[in-house]
């Protein structure tokens, strides 16, 4: 080895700024495209985890009032015709179908139970939406960020020995650089895509979960009004 080239190579900066600053435009485009999409996707998983917590309260809060005994009638007069929470909206919808179906008369117009039953699950589908919101990103994050970053390596590998053919100098010093530059971009694509895989599977078993409860108050709610219909 020439004894030149270790006091050039701990000569350079190899922090990730200055890894950056020397870096290909393709190459330094990937790294800021997969630095955003870091962001944006921890962004996503923050605002899911506020929203799940809160989505799972208001639906411990409303099961409580509405298995304390409370008449529905009026339970639904004091939500009101604007509910705001995901399980207020679930059982508005069912009892406003509920009042729709009965006649001046106090009869009940016949399909009564197909009807409200649809209407739930068309507020079911509504929040299960909404839950779910986002999270094709993370997937998409998760499944395409190694391969940008990969394009990224390969471009600047690419650069880094058209470097050495110019120079005709294959030292260290002369390698090192490009190599590392190369690298970091690999290292940027998994950072991103690591953190969405993990999330985007946790966060859909959360949401399925959250649906899964709106799906069971729905049922259990459609077999009372079904009771009613039966008396």
């Amino acid at each position: 080895m020439d004894t030149t080239t270790l006091p050039n190579a701990q000569a350079l900066d190899f922090s990730m700024l200055a890894l950056f600053g020397r870096a290909t435009t393709i190459v330094q485009i990937v790294m800021i495209l997969l630095i955003i999409a870091s962001f944006w996707s921890w962004a996503i998983i923050i605002q899911k985890h506020i929203a799940y917590r809160k989505a799972r309260g208001e639906a411990t809060i409303f099961d409580r009032s509405f298995w304390s005994g409370e008449p529905l009638d009026e339970l639904f007069e004091k939500i009101g015709s604007q509910p705001e929470g995901p399980s207020e909206k679930i059982f508005a919808s069912g009892m406003l179908e509920w009042r729709r179906s009965h006649r001046q008369d106090g009869g009940l117009i016949a399909g009564a139970q197909a009807r409200i039953d649809r209407s739930m699950d068309v507020a079911i589908a509504k929040e299960s939406e909404w839950l779910n919101a986002g999270l094709s990103f993370l997937a998409t994050v998760g499944s395409t960020a190694p391969f940008v970053g990969l394009f990224g390596t390969v471009w600047g590998i690419k650069h880094a020995f058209e470097e050495i053919a110019i120079s005709q100098n294959t030292n260290l010093a002369v390698v090192a650089p490009g190599i590392a530059e190369a690298l970091l971009s690999t290292g940027l694509g998994l950072l991103a895509a690591i953190p969405a895989v993990i999330f985007y599977n946790k966060l859909s078993a959360d949401s399925d979960k959250i649906v899964s409860g709106y799906e069971a108050f729905a049922d259990e709610f459609a077999t009372i009004l079904s009771r009613q219909l039966d008396a």
